[in-house]
């Protein structure tokens, strides 16, 4: 089974940026489909953007030109790349691996955005 564990969360203000990191362990890390998904209070965890085994990606249409999730396979590592940042796009940030019926989540990183 894999482990997950984000980093880079943190507070930024509006128009900022920040990069997540996502460093995976004691799996076939390029065997998965990746994900970073968030969740404010008092909503559902929502997906953000995903990224197949096969490089593949896809973006809510909420973040569309401003974030991009990209992967390291030798690195056994996922990224979100976040740019101009919004109140809204505060959050507790998850990152996800999948494999058929077997998802994987991490212990999730905060990302605050306010002036």
């Amino acid at each position: 089974q894999v482990q997950l564990v984000e980093f880079g969360g943190g507070l930024v203000q509006p128009g900022g940026s920040l990069r997540l990191s996502c460093a995976a362990s004691g799996g076939r890390f390029s065997m998965y489909d990746m994900g970073w998904y968030r969740q404010a209070p008092g909503n559902e965890r929502e997906l953000v953007a995903g990224i197949t085994s096969s490089g593949d990606t896809s973006y809510a249409d909420s973040v569309k030109g401003r974030f991009t999730i990209s992967r390291d396979n030798a690195k056994n590592t996922m990224y979100l790349q976040m740019n101009n940042l919004a109140p809204e796009d505060t959050a507790v940030y998850y990152c996800s691996a999948a494999w058929i019926h077997y998802r994987a989540w991490g212990q999730g990183t905060q990302v605050t955005v306010s002036s």
